[in-house]
C-alpha cells in the first residue's frame, strides 16, 4: 500500500473496524465513554490518571506562591497553565504515536500519588477520584503544603461529530495560593484563580493517528482582579500552524484593550512572553527544555483495590498483550459488579459515598461567585452535566488511609 494512502498508518487487520468506527461517530453525540473503538486505538490508562498532567513540573506549579508582587503572580499562574498544555494534550500522542481512547473510570475509582522535588520545591501530592458515572466526571486535588498552594477541580467531556470529533470540556479548575508573608491558615489572606477548560477537536482521524488540537478560548480570573485570556487557533484541515495560541493578561478594571502582558507561540513547543507596555521580551519558554517529574505511586500490591492501576491491571495487561478476549472478560467483571452496586444503592435509596470530594452549592461560595461574575459565567457552570460542582473535602481526606472502601472488593467483582 502506498505511503500516501490515508489508511497507511492503520494496521491491515484493523482497517475494516476503523472504517466502521469512523462511520459510527459520524452521527455520534454524547460522552466519549460510550464510543467502542478498534483495539489498536485503545489505551491501557484510565481517564482518572489524566489529572496528573496539571503538575508534572512542580517547580512551575509552586512558583506563583513564591512571588510577592500580585501582577507577577498572575503572570506566573498564566505561564504555569500554558506549560501544562503540552502534557495534557500532546504527551500521549508523542509517546504512543497517536491519541488513544482511555479506559472509562468506574464510580469511586482513585488515582493517588506524589511528586518529590528538591528541598526548595518540596512534596506535591495528587488525589484524583471518579465522583460521577452518569454523567462521567473526575475530580482532583493537587497540593503543596510547603508553599501553601493547591489546585482542585473537576471535568467531564461532551463529544459530537462535525467533520471530526468535537469535544466540549465541562467543569473548571480552581487554584488557591498563599502569597509570601500571608498566614496559610487565614482564608481571607488567600487568593484564588478560576480556570476554564479549553474545547478541543481530534485531528488526523482518517489516518488512524489522531491527535488533539485546542480551539476557542480559555480564561483565568483572580480574586486580585487580574484576568488572562487565551485564544487557540491551531492547525485545521487546510491551513494553520499546529497548537498556536495568543494570550493576554490584563487588569479587570482597565479592560483587555490595555493588556499588561502578551504571550504568543505554540503551546506544544515555544512561546514568548512580552511586557505589553514596554514591548520588551520577558521570557522565551521552550517546552522541551523543562523536565518532567515522574509521579510516584505505591507498589501495586500496596494500593487500595479501588486505585486505578490495581483495579484495571488485568484489563491493561490484555490491551498491552493484544488479548481482547481477556480484556472483555476483565472489563465485564468490573462493569457487572458496578451495575450490581448501583442496583443495591437504588433499592436502599442511598448514594455512593465519595471518599475525598463533596458537592457544594455554588451560590453560597462567595469567591466562586466573584470569579464567575468576572467572566460572565454566573449560573452557567452546567453542574447538571458533571453531577454537581465538586470540591475537595479536607476534613475527610485528613482521616483517610487505605483501605478506602468497605465493600471487600465486591464493587470490582472481587471477594477478599
Amino acid at each position: 500500500m502506498s505511503s500516501k494512502d490515508p489508511h497507511s498508518q492503520i494496521p491491515a487487520s484493523s482497517r475494516g473496524s476503523w472504517s466502521s468506527f469512523l462511520k459510527s461517530i459520524a452521527s455520534f453525540n454524547g460522552d466519549l465513554s460510550s464510543l467502542t473503538a478498534p483495539p489498536f486505538i485503545l489505551s491501557s490508562t484510565s481517564l482518572v490518571e489524566y489529572s496528573a498532567y496539571w503538575a508534572e513540573q512542580p517547580a512551575l506549579f509552586v512558583a506563583p506562591a513564591k512571588e510577592s508582587d500580585p501582577e507577577k503572580r498572575a503572570l506566573l499562574v498564566l505561564k504555569w497553565f500554558l506549560s501544562t498544555l503540552h502534557q495534557q494534550y500532546c504527551s500521549r500522542s508523542e509517546k504512543l504515536g497517536s491519541e488513544k481512547k482511555p479506559l472509562n473510570p468506574f464510580l469511586g475509582e482513585l488515582f493517588i500519588g506524589k511528586w518529590d522535588e528538591d528541598e526548595e520545591v518540596g512534596e506535591t501530592s495528587l488525589i484524583s477520584e471518579q465522583v460521577s458515572h452518569h454523567p462521567p466526571a473526575t475530580a482532583y486535588a493537587i497540593r503543596n503544603e510547603k508553599h501553601g498552594i493547591e489546585l482542585q477541580g473537576y471535568n467531564a467531556q461532551k463529544a459530537s461529530f462535525s467533520s471530526t470529533i468535537q469535544v466540549k470540556q465541562l467543569g473548571h479548575a480552581l487554584l488557591t495560593l498563599t502569597p509570601p508573608g500571608a498566614d496559610k491558615n487565614d482564608h481571607s489572606q488567600k487568593e484564588k484563580y478560576f480556570i476554564t477548560l479549553p474545547s478541543l477537536h481530534i485531528e488526523s482521524l482518517i489516518y488512524g493517528t489522531p491527535f488533539v488540537e485546542l480551539e476557542k478560548t480559555t480564561r483565568i480570573a483572580s480574586t486580585t482582579g487580574y484576568i488572562a485570556k487565551i485564544d487557540y487557533s491551531g492547525k485545521g484541515w487546510l491551513s494553520g500552524k499546529k497548537n498556536t495560541f495568543s494570550a493576554i493578561l490584563y487588569k479587570e478594571s482597565e479592560g483587555e484593550k490595555r493588556p499588561l502582558y502578551t504571550i504568543d507561540g505554540q503551546w506544544s513547543d515555544t512561546f514568548v512572553i512580552k511586557n505589553a507596555r514596554t514591548k520588551s521580551e520577558v521570557e522565551k519558554f521552550v517546552v522541551g527544555e523543562n523536565k518532567i517529574t515522574p509521579l510516584k505511586l505505591a507498589a501495586l500490591e500496596d494500593q487500595d483495590i479501588y486505585e486505578s492501576r490495581r483495579a484495571w491491571k488485568d484489563v491493561a495487561a490484555g490491551i498491552e498483550n493484544g488479548d481482547m478476549d481477556a480484556v472483555s472478560i476483565a472489563k465485564s467483571k468490573i462493569e457487572n459488579a458496578q451495575r450490581e452496586l448501583r442496583r443495591i444503592e437504588k433499592a436502599e435509596n442511598r448514594e455512593w459515598e465519595r471518599r475525598f470530594f463533596k458537592r457544594i452549592n455554588e451560590v453560597q461560595d462567595t469567591d466562586l461567585m466573584q470569579l464567575t461574575r468576572m467572566l460572565d459565567l454566573i449560573g452557567s457552570l452546567e453542574s447538571d452535566k458533571t453531577g454537581g460542582v465538586w470540591r475537595f473535602d479536607h476534613e475527610r481526606a485528613a482521616g483517610a488511609a487505605p483501605p478506602y472502601h468497605e465493600d471487600g472488593g465486591r464493587g470490582l467483582g472481587l471477594h477478599e
